[in-house]
């Protein structure tokens, strides 16, 4: 764990220096307000809002805190496996990942500094691949035929 802090803190994240700008703050924005659009949103609110109960809600975005601190500044408070609830989700596919995606780009642009929305993106975009993979693999399908979505093809 980097105990580092401020100015001094050198974590790397995708072979760039951590920008200071990122913070606990800035995720707590960014989870807040993303699930705030999740749970308003037409297509993916029912699913969202069908497995997570609305008393369970600040639970979640607790957790989904912790994870986004544990992959951005190394904090290791996030303990779980994120992927064996989606597998339970029926009929999860490529147009409610775009539609994650958009909504997250939309979301981390608003809130964040563009150094910053880029670090958030290209993680979202390499978990929603690494999810969308282990789903068709899941459902016994040929997860060869699965590319990854580009930022660009995104709403």
């Amino acid at each position: 764990m980097n105990t580092r802090t401020g100015s001094d803190r050198s974590i790397v994240i995708d072979g760039k220096l951590l920008p200071d700008l990122l913070d606990e703050a800035t995720i707590h924005a960014v989870v807040h307000g993303f699930y705030d659009e999740i749970r308003k949103d037409a297509l993916l609110g029912p699913i969202f809002n069908g497995v997570i109960a609305p008393e369970d809600w600040p639970v979640h975005l607790a957790r989904m805190c912790d994870f986004w601190s544990a992959t951005l500044l190394r904090t290791g408070r996030y303990e779980g496996r994120p992927l064996p609830p989606h597998l339970a989700i029926p009929g999860l596919g490529e147009e409610h990942f775009r539609r994650w995606l958009t909504l997250f780009r939309s979301t981390v642009e608003r809130l964040c500094q563009p150094e910053v929305a880029d670090l958030f993106m290209g993680r979202a975009m390499r978990i929603a691949h690494s999810f969308r993979l282990a789903i068709a693999f899941h459902n016994g399908q040929d997860s060869l035929g699965v590319v990854p979505i580009s930022r660009e093809s995104l709403e």
